[in-house]
């Protein structure tokens, strides 16, 4: 069965456009891939006001976030045995003797 033509009244198309050539969709995966949108809910949009503001909340984010992670890095896990140079005393002050 074919499909019905319905014709538009269009003010913008002329009749000399043609696009009997045209290929829907050609460059759909290109634009899917480098485009970002991100669509925010009703409540979060309220608290940004704009594109910068959202932006820069994110960006505070993630530095919080990398600084916590380098945080945690640092930590000692407690499989580690502690450096024993900081838990004894030098051999110095052992040769002197007890403390006073």
């Amino acid at each position: 069965m074919k499909k019905a033509k319905t014709l538009a009244a269009d003010d913008d198309m002329l009749p000399e456009y043609d696009f009997s050539g045209a290929v829907r969709g050609k460059y759909y995966e290109r634009f899917r891939q480098s485009s970002n949108v991100v669509v925010l809910d009703s409540d979060v949009s309220k608290a940004f006001p704009n594109a910068a503001a959202v932006n820069r909340a994110l960006r505070t984010l993630a530095s919080v976030a990398r600084r916590s992670v380098a945080v945690a890095r640092r930590a000692s896990s407690p499989s580690r045995r502690p450096n024993k140079r900081m838990l004894t005393r030098s051999a110095k002050a052992r040769r002197r003797g007890p403390r006073s």
